[in-house]
C-alpha cells in the first residue's frame, strides 16, 4: 500500500531527524498497534528509542505525524 506524507508529517519527520525508513517499518511491522475510529497508532522500538507514528488509511496511508516517545 503507497505510504504518503501530510506537510506537517514532513516537517516533523525532518525537525526531529526521523528517517522515512523507520516510519514505514512502525507501520508496517509495529510492536503495537491501537486504532481509533480512522486514526491508527503504532509503536515500535527503534535503535534503543520507541517511535510513534499517526496515520490514516484510505485507499493508501497518510502519515499525519510521528515522534519519539520519552
Amino acid at each position: 500500500m503507497q505510504i504518503i506524507y501530510t506537510k506537517h508529517a514532513e516537517f516533523q519527520i525532518e525537525d526531529r531527524k526521523i528517517q522515512k525508513i523507520w516510519v514505514e517499518e512502525t507501520i508496517k511491522s509495529p510492536d503495537e498497534l491501537r486504532r481509533n475510529e480512522n486514526k491508527y497508532y503504532a509503536v515500535k522500538k527503534l535503535n534503543g528509542e520507541t517511535l510513534k507514528v499517526v496515520y490514516v488509511k484510505e485507499r493508501y496511508i497518510k502519515v499525519i505525524t510521528s515522534f519519539f516517545l520519552k
